[in-house]
């Protein structure tokens, strides 16, 4: 997900963190030194990611008060941060330490050579990742091409979501979606992809679900989901510059049906963004386009507060951390690293998830294949040409 919906911050977990960390002494395994006075940490969130780790965040200052003396979290769209990061590089003035954020913004910060590499040169800092890693949790480890590291991960979509009272005859296949959409004009929405989590998901899952020549190619591989969406546009609205905008407006009625993911069908139900009876579906055809977010960072931080984060990092994969990312189903299910469940998450996180998550999406996440969403230079081409074919002129 790469926008958040405004929301509360859970407990901390009280158990089981003091002695976390890899520290030894006054370095790192691999040799950085340790900040002799407590650092401030500057943390950007342009993921919402910050919904399922700000309580783990906030445990690790509570626990290494001698390395961290605040933390300041900011949030923002993830388009705008390649040229703010760039722009502060290019001054040598770097005032971010961590970003917190998804496929987009981790691409774009590839292609744009703006993280520090992490792996394999801090490997020596972070925990054997491949070990503890879910298996897909580990592939889409890979697309960080190393500088980056995975903190939480789902299955994400693409899913639609409808109001049964409204949407009698449920589309099936992707074409009796597109007919649904000339006889209900301007009743589906999803948002742009290249800040919609949602949004990129449903653009990445087509090609599969259409069969398309090359799911992985949206340059010469996809011309039935080029088609497919321009075709579809004729009959949307406008699409909003992020999710919320998109659930908002499913919830107030204006909208019969929206682009989803496990996570954005279940947390605005539990907000009462939307209502609870609303229901939701996959197209034939259909596989998972996994999902997750990253943990990265810029260049230009100094040595120790790059030890500092690396510790901090191997802190938020233990699994005491990481059920906090059950949330209120944000990010359904949201570990990333195996032997978490949700009997270990806080008591607001089961409660939530007993009423309002849906029982049929263990069978579906274990039914259906789970595909990796495209490499970060490939996914940057392709938010460029669903800006220029499909939504450039209708973007809001």
């Amino acid at each position: 997900m790469t926008d958040l919906i405004t929301r509360r911050g859970l407990g901390v977990l009280g158990a089981g963190m003091a002695g976390a960390g890899l520290f030894n002494g006054t370095t790192l395994a691999q040799g950085l030194a340790l900040p002799k006075q407590p650092v401030a940490l500057n943390i950007i969130d342009v993921a919402g990611n910050l919904a399922l780790t700000q309580p783990a965040l906030e445990a690790y200052r509570a626990a290494k008060p001698n390395l961290v003396s605040r933390m300041t979290y900011t949030k923002a769209p993830a388009p705008e941060l390649p040229a703010k990061l760039k722009a502060q590089q290019a001054a040598n003035r770097v005032d971010i330490d961590l970003v917190l954020t998804g496929t987009d913004a981790l691409s774009a910060g590839i292609d744009q050579n703006l993280w520090v590499e992490l792996l394999p040169a801090h490997a020596g800092g972070l925990p054997k990742l491949q070990d503890i890693y879910l298996e897909p949790a580990a592939r889409m480890q890979g697309l960080a091409r190393g500088q980056g590291v995975v903190v939480t991960y789902y299955p994400s979509g693409p899913l639609l979501s409808y109001m049964p009272a409204r949407v009698r005859n449920v589309p099936k296949t992707a074409e009796e979606l597109l007919e649904w959409s000339k006889q209900n004009k301007n009743k589906l929405i999803y948002a742009r992809p290249a800040n919609s989590g949602p949004g990129r998901t449903f653009m990445m899952g087509l090609p599969y679900i259409l069969k398309d020549a090359n799911p992985k190619d949206p340059v010469k591989g996809w011309d039935k989901t080029w088609a497919y969406l321009k075709a579809l546009g004729e009959n949307i609205e406008y699409y909003p510059s992020g999710t919320t905008p998109t659930m908002k407006e499913f919830g107030d009625g204006t909208r019969d049906m929206v682009v989803t993911t496990t996570g954005w069908d279940i947390n605005p139900r539990v907000l009462g963004i939307v209502p609870k009876e609303a229901a939701v579906f996959s197209l034939a055809g259909f596989s998972w386009v996994a999902d997750a977010h990253y943990m990265c960072v810029p260049k230009g931080l100094g040595e120790e507060k790059l030890a500092v984060i690396l510790d901090l990092m191997s802190f938020m994969l233990q699994p005491a951390q990481q059920a906090y990312a059950y949330d209120e189903g944000y990010f359904y299910p949201g570990p990333a690293v195996k032997g978490v469940t949700l009997a270990m998450a806080p008591k607001a996180s089961q409660d939530a998830l007993k009423e309002f998550g849906r029982p049929e999406y263990d069978a579906m996440i274990a039914g259906s294949p789970v595909e990796l969403p495209l490499d970060p230079d490939v996914m940057v081409q392709a938010f460029r040409l669903w800006d220029e074919q499909v939504g450039g002129s209708k973007r809001r």
